[in-house]
């Protein structure tokens, strides 16, 4: 795993953690129910329709049983009427769904696992950070700033209340291919989404020391 400065140059080399080390391929199960859960649990479930009796109105019958003609219609509220009740429509509900604390930390591993053997994972040294420019940041991502706009989607992850975070996002904005989180709201579908991460050196070593405190992997939930 490369280190750059701010100027892009390669100024080390560390090896990724032995955090993953461990195989989770056969958990690709977990990772699933934990990014379907990332998406499902923000939705409000608040589309509501209204049933045949729900519908104001309706209450006479719009014309004689038989005699006219024309199918029996017991009310204008039906829902073969415009303006009718609605059948099987959406009713308020939760979506919420529950998954125990340490599934969700072995999925966010088997992800991060997954960019780290794949070498998609590069830490920056924001010590010293100066760029005032998108294109020299550009320069710094992807080598060129026309390389930037077909180049592989990028997530840079600051530590939260870091020194040049601010700066970061903001020569990071215009760049179609990249977004910018704090370590602490990294989660799982972010880990996916994204071709590759690049770490600050803070928000790297802030990151690895919350996971390790809470013991070793060992691809089981």
């Amino acid at each position: 795993m490369n280190v750059i400065d701010g100027s892009g140059a390669v100024v080390r080399h560390v090896n990724s953690p032995a955090l993953f080390d461990a195989e989770f391929g056969d958990r690709l199960d977990v990772v699933f129910r934990a990014v379907h859960r990332e998406f499902a649990n923000p939705r409000a479930g608040t589309a509501s329709t209204r049933k045949r009796d729900e519908v104001a109105g309706g209450g006479r019958k719009p014309w004689r049983q038989k005699g006219t003609g024309r199918a029996r219609q017991g009310s204008i509220r039906s829902p073969q009427w415009r303006h009718g009740g609605v059948v099987f429509g959406p009713q308020p509900r939760s979506y919420v769904e529950r998954l125990n604390k340490k599934e969700r930390r072995l999925a966010f591993l088997a992800a991060l696992a997954d960019r780290f053997h794949n070498d998609a994972v590069t830490l920056l040294e924001a010590a010293d950070f100066s760029i005032g420019k998108t294109a020299e940041f550009a320069r710094v991502l992807y080598g060129s700033a026309k390389a930037a706009q077909r180049g592989p989607t990028t997530l840079i992850v600051c530590r939260r209340g870091e020194p040049h975070a601010g700066q970061i996002e903001r020569v990071s904005r215009n760049l179609r291919q990249t977004a910018i989180t704090d370590d602490e709201a990294l989660d799982v579908k972010d880990v996916l989404r994204f071709e590759r991460i690049c770490f600050t050196t803070a928000a790297y070593d802030a990151l690895i020391e919350r996971l390790e405190a809470k013991g070793p992997a060992d691809g089981r939930a």
